[in-house]
Protein backbone atom coordinates (compact mmCIF):
# COMPACT_ATOMS: atom_id res chain seq x y z
CA UNK A 1 0.00 0.00 0.00
CA UNK A 2 1.23 3.33 -0.87
CA UNK A 3 0.62 5.96 1.95
CA UNK A 4 -1.16 8.40 -0.60
CA UNK A 5 -4.09 6.46 -0.93
CA UNK A 6 -5.21 7.56 2.70
CA UNK A 7 -6.74 11.16 2.14
CA UNK A 8 -5.92 12.34 5.74
CA UNK A 9 -8.36 15.95 6.02
CA UNK A 10 -6.30 17.99 9.28
CA UNK A 11 -9.32 20.27 9.47
CA UNK A 12 -11.80 17.95 9.32
CA UNK A 13 -14.20 17.21 13.08
CA UNK A 14 -13.14 13.71 13.16
CA UNK A 15 -10.10 12.84 14.94
CA UNK A 16 -6.68 12.24 12.51
CA UNK A 17 -6.63 8.87 13.50
CA UNK A 18 -10.38 7.73 13.29
CA UNK A 19 -10.27 8.84 9.89
CA UNK A 20 -6.81 6.58 9.32
CA UNK A 21 -8.84 3.78 11.11
CA UNK A 22 -11.92 4.30 9.18
CA UNK A 23 -10.42 4.02 5.41
CA UNK A 24 -8.04 1.33 6.17
CA UNK A 25 -10.71 -0.96 7.87
CA UNK A 26 -12.75 -0.10 4.82
CA UNK A 27 -9.69 -0.49 2.48
CA UNK A 28 -9.27 -3.79 3.68
CA UNK A 29 -13.28 -4.64 3.52
CA UNK A 30 -13.52 -3.82 0.12
CA UNK A 31 -10.52 -5.75 -0.96
CA UNK A 32 -8.52 -3.06 -1.78
CA UNK A 33 -6.15 -4.16 0.74
CA UNK A 34 -5.79 -8.14 0.77
CA UNK A 35 -4.48 -10.36 3.67
CA UNK A 36 -0.51 -10.10 3.79
CA UNK A 37 -0.47 -6.70 1.81
CA UNK A 38 2.26 -4.40 3.99
CA UNK A 39 1.11 -1.26 5.26
CA UNK A 40 3.12 1.94 4.65
CA UNK A 41 5.67 2.94 7.54
CA UNK A 42 4.23 5.39 10.68
CA UNK A 43 7.00 7.57 9.46
CA UNK A 44 6.22 7.34 5.90
CA UNK A 45 2.49 8.28 6.71
CA UNK A 46 3.45 10.94 9.20
CA UNK A 47 6.03 12.31 7.04
CA UNK A 48 3.47 12.23 3.90
CA UNK A 49 0.49 13.74 5.73
CA UNK A 50 2.58 16.39 7.39
CA UNK A 51 0.69 14.82 11.20
CA UNK A 52 2.45 13.65 14.69
CA UNK A 53 3.88 10.07 14.20
CA UNK A 54 2.02 8.89 17.49
CA UNK A 55 -1.49 9.77 15.53
CA UNK A 56 -0.53 7.09 12.96
CA UNK A 57 0.73 4.91 15.47
CA UNK A 58 -2.21 5.23 17.13
CA UNK A 59 -4.31 4.41 14.49
CA UNK A 60 -2.23 0.98 13.54
CA UNK A 61 -1.98 -0.11 17.11
CA UNK A 62 -6.24 0.41 17.37
CA UNK A 63 -6.63 -1.53 13.78
CA UNK A 64 -4.12 -4.06 15.27
CA UNK A 65 -6.25 -4.65 18.42
CA UNK A 66 -9.13 -5.39 16.18
CA UNK A 67 -7.38 -7.91 14.19
CA UNK A 68 -7.47 -5.96 11.49
CA UNK A 69 -3.58 -5.31 11.38
CA UNK A 70 -0.64 -7.52 12.52
CA UNK A 71 2.53 -6.68 13.26
CA UNK A 72 5.41 -8.67 12.18
CA UNK A 73 8.88 -8.44 13.00
CA UNK A 74 11.12 -6.98 10.72
CA UNK A 75 8.37 -6.13 8.15
CA UNK A 76 5.97 -3.81 9.84
CA UNK A 77 2.52 -3.88 9.44
CA UNK A 78 0.84 -6.15 7.02
CA UNK A 79 -3.09 -6.89 6.84
CA UNK A 80 -4.21 -9.86 8.90
CA UNK A 81 -5.81 -12.71 7.70
CA UNK A 82 -8.91 -12.69 8.28
CA UNK A 83 -11.39 -15.87 8.51
CA UNK A 84 -13.62 -15.09 6.02
CA UNK A 85 -13.47 -11.81 3.32
CA UNK A 86 -16.55 -9.06 5.15
CA UNK A 87 -19.91 -9.92 3.28
CA UNK A 88 -21.85 -7.09 2.03
CA UNK A 89 -23.71 -6.15 5.06
CA UNK A 90 -20.55 -5.73 6.67
CA UNK A 91 -19.50 -3.59 3.76
CA UNK A 92 -22.68 -1.65 4.26
CA UNK A 93 -22.43 -1.59 8.57
CA UNK A 94 -19.05 0.82 7.59
CA UNK A 95 -20.57 3.39 5.39
CA UNK A 96 -24.18 3.47 7.03
CA UNK A 97 -22.34 6.48 9.90
CA UNK A 98 -21.57 8.61 6.31
CA UNK A 99 -24.73 7.92 4.71
CA UNK A 100 -26.53 8.92 7.81
CA UNK A 101 -24.28 12.15 8.20
CA UNK A 102 -24.62 12.79 4.62
CA UNK A 103 -28.74 12.57 4.61
CA UNK A 104 -28.54 14.73 7.83
CA UNK A 105 -26.52 17.29 6.46
CA UNK A 106 -28.81 17.72 3.58
CA UNK A 107 -32.15 18.03 5.19
CA UNK A 108 -30.55 20.83 7.51
CA UNK A 109 -29.44 22.67 4.40
CA UNK A 110 -32.89 21.59 2.13
CA UNK A 111 -31.26 19.80 -0.66
CA UNK A 112 -33.41 18.44 -2.83
CA UNK A 113 -32.49 14.38 -3.09
CA UNK A 114 -32.19 13.71 -6.63
CA UNK A 115 -30.09 16.83 -7.12
CA UNK A 116 -27.84 14.95 -4.10
CA UNK A 117 -28.19 11.87 -5.61
CA UNK A 118 -27.13 12.72 -8.81
CA UNK A 119 -23.97 14.81 -7.48
CA UNK A 120 -23.81 11.18 -5.30
CA UNK A 121 -23.52 9.27 -8.68
CA UNK A 122 -21.00 11.23 -10.30
CA UNK A 123 -18.79 11.39 -7.53
CA UNK A 124 -18.45 7.63 -7.41
CA UNK A 125 -18.06 7.23 -11.26
CA UNK A 126 -14.88 10.23 -11.09
CA UNK A 127 -11.58 9.49 -11.01
CA UNK A 128 -9.87 10.05 -7.62
CA UNK A 129 -7.29 11.56 -8.23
Amino acid sequence: MDASLLSIQPNAAEPLYRQITGQIRRLVAGGVLRPGESLPSVRDVAGLHAINPMTVSKAYSQLEAEGVLLRLRGKGMVVADLAAPPDIAGRWALIEPALDALARQARELELPADALLDRLKTRLTEDPQ
